[in-house]
């Protein structure tokens, strides 16, 4: 199996050259990486929608799977133009490419394709209603890719991190080393969830599909078992942090719940994130860990305790 990496850089791209090693060969490339003996002239610059589906037709893989992605959502907002490139233009042709190459082609978007109303969990049969031009421009690559008639799996997830990289359990652990009272968005609510864990279920859908279970392609929901506000992850993962020796000013009666609308922004964030994953469990057999869980890992290996 050929597997064409695309977004290699990022942190589900990072995870992913790990996880999808075992399943054969894997050309992996970036923006700024040459391109493969194939096509040494291109880039995989989703700037550069002609370019990247002309990278595709020429390395010819089996498997596509898209890591990349215009994923700062407030800058976004000023430059829709190239968020939809990147998020939809771009995937579309990729899709196209690959339908007519008969490749399975792998995709990931997010819960900001909703409206974050309500507070119950999200399936995938569930009205999407973007707030912003980042949920706008990745819904619109959902549908350019279901449309393109590819073989495809989708994976909508929320609140991605990774040990490398930069990362809110990052910048909280900084904060809490140096000031004496933080306040954290207590109202929007979903489920912290590992680029190892997106990177793991990838490689093990791909296996599945690949063994002749075509009738599993589609959307699904992938996301780390468990809820949490921005407030509580906070809470914990400096709790954590404080428990193992590590330098944190900040004592736990000095980190303050705020509101959404105490912190305004240029994109609308949603208030509920939650998304139900019981389609992707029971279709690949897969147990989602609690966000804990992940979350402690990351810990460990960024703080080496």
């Amino acid at each position: 199996m050929h597997i064409l990496l695309l977004g290699k850089g990022g942190q589900v791209g990072w995870e992913l050259q790990r996880a999808l090693a075992p399943l054969g060969q894997v050309t992996a490339l970036d923006f700024d990486t040459p391109g493969p003996a194939a096509a040494p002239d291109l880039r995989a610059d989703f700037s550069q929608p002609e370019q990247v589906a002309a990278l595709v037709r020429a390395v010819r893989p089996d498997v596509v799977v898209n890591a990349a992605a215009h994923t700062a959502v407030d800058k976004a907002e000023s430059e829709p133009d190239l968020a939809r490139a990147i998020n939809a233009t771009t995937p579309g042709l990729v899709a196209q490419a690959a339908a007519d190459l008969g490749a399975l082609l792998v995709h990931y978007s997010t819960d900001y394709v909703f409206d974050g109303s309500g507070t119950a969990a999200r399936d995938e049969a569930a009205a999407t209603a973007p707030l912003s031009v980042y949920g706008r421009t990745k819904l619109e690559g959902e549908q350019v890719i279901q449309a393109s008639g590819c073989r495809h799996l989708i994976f909508r997830t929320s609140w991605v991190y990774a040990a490398r990289g930069g990362n809110f359990a990052k910048t909280m652990l900084r904060l809490a080393a140096e000031r004496d009272q933080l306040k954290v968005i207590d109202d929007q609510i979903g489920a912290p969830t590992g680029a190892d864990l997106l990177a793991d279920v990838t490689a093990h859908a791909i296996r599945t599909v690949a063994a002749g279970r075509d009738d599993l392609l589609g959307l699904y929901h992938l996301v780390a078992a468990g809820e949490t506000s921005w407030y509580d992850y906070a809470r914990f993962v400096i709790e954590w942090a404080r428990e193992r020796g590590q330098p944190i000013q900040v004592a736990p009666e000095a980190i303050s719940p705020l509101p959404t609308s105490g912190y305004p922004t240029p994109a609308q964030r949603p208030l509920n994130s939650r998304l139900d994953t019981r389609k992707v469990r029971e279709a690949f057999s897969v147990n989602l860990p609690p966000w804990q869980q992940g979350v402690e890992r990351m810990l460990t290996e960024i703080l080496g305790r």
